[in-house]
């Protein structure tokens, strides 16, 4: 089939990242016969003025709605895009010059109606930032899974990096109105409906993650409760490494009660965890900043997720709460 590709992209009050999204696409490599769709999700610090001063080098189309979260507002764009191919992006992303090229190889030579790609630290990035996505796709983490080659096929892509065929889009709605966790919970539908996903390791972006620890404890706390949500609404993906980061943090604070009665060998074995965290981070990253920073990152990371999907997972199989009403703020109201 003849791919012709539409860029989704919804954005909340950040004119600056659309700034440099849109300069990184007045860099791709090949034709330009692709669209951008921008989403404005009901923001106060709307984008328009910055995506006018592209108009005359990208074809751009622009939308105002009222805010209804990230997933609705994608789904919106997609509604309004011409293409048949659908890349979704978020906001905080840059693309790389080979970027488009890597899609449209790799859909060519094996086509399926729902991609994903994994994401890097540009070098103009902080070193907080570096830390943070050494944190989230390091082997020792998170196994890779974010962009690890052994996971290339049955891949659950994720929206910030996203290919949605229109044909997909339509028959399976798009994304549900949970956020975070859309993007997983429309992977498992795509794959109930019979359509095939995969990772494409060549398609990365550049993601900057707008990150401070106060936000990335934020971020990692709702993966963790939207997780056992997600077990629950489709409990054939259940997997028990879902429970490492709760069981991490069990295990460390088992260590500093051990301490006290001169019990030794647990906090070591932490210890040694984190030295490897170090070196494999300095190893990857060259810059000793942001492997003295991925220790911390590493501990908010499991220590958010680990909590919020305790907490999740007490709520729903021992209280049997309500999702949405013991959890309102992981769900948006579509308008």
């Amino acid at each position: 089939m003849s791919l012709q590709f539409s860029f989704i992209i919804p954005v909340y009050n950040r004119p600056d990242e659309i700034q440099e999204l849109l300069q990184s696409f007045d860099a791709l490599e090949g034709d330009r016969i692709y669209e951008i769709v921008i989403i404005e999700d009901g923001s106060s610090k709307p984008s328009k003025t910055v995506v006018e001063s592209f108009r005359n080098r990208l074809n751009i189309s622009y939308f105002f709605k009222p805010n209804s979260g990230p997933g609705d507002s994608r789904n919106y764009g997609m509604q309004k895009a011409k293409g048949n191919y659908f890349i979704i992006l978020d906001s905080d992303c840059i693309l790389p010059k080979n970027y488009l090229k890597e899609v449209e190889k790799s859909l060519v030579s094996y086509y399926v109606d729902c991609f994903g790609g994994p994401d890097a630290a540009h070098e103009s990035f902080t070193n907080l930032q570096k830390a943070i996505n050494f944190s989230m796709t390091s082997v020792i983490t998170t196994g890779g899974i974010r962009g690890n080659k052994s996971s290339v096929n049955k891949f659950q892509p994720r929206s910030f990096n996203m290919g949605l065929s229109k044909q997909a889009f339509e028959v399976s709605k798009g994304f549900g109105r949970i956020h975070p966790g859309e993007d997983p919970d429309l992977s498992i539908r795509l794959w109930n409906l019979g359509f095939k996903t995969k990772l494409i390791p060549e398609a990365y972006v550049y993601h900057k993650r707008r990150i401070s620890w106060r936000t990335f404890y934020k971020q990692v706390n709702k993966f963790g409760l939207v997780r056992p949500i997600l077990n629950s609404w489709h409990p054939d993906t259940k997997k028990l490494t879902y429970w490492f980061p709760s069981v991490f943090i069990i295990g460390f604070v088992l260590s500093i009660v051990l301490l006290v009665f001169s019990i030794k060998w647990l906090f070591i074995g932490y210890i040694l965890y984190f030295v490897l965290a170090f070196v494999l981070a300095l190893i990857s990253t060259k810059n000793i900043w942001v492997s003295i920073f991925s220790i911390p990152a590493i501990f908010i990371q499991f220590f958010g997720y680990g909590y919020g999907f305790l907490e999740s997972t007490m709520a729903l199989s021992v209280l049997n709460k309500d999702p949405e009403r013991h959890f309102p703020k992981l769900f948006f109201k579509v308008k």
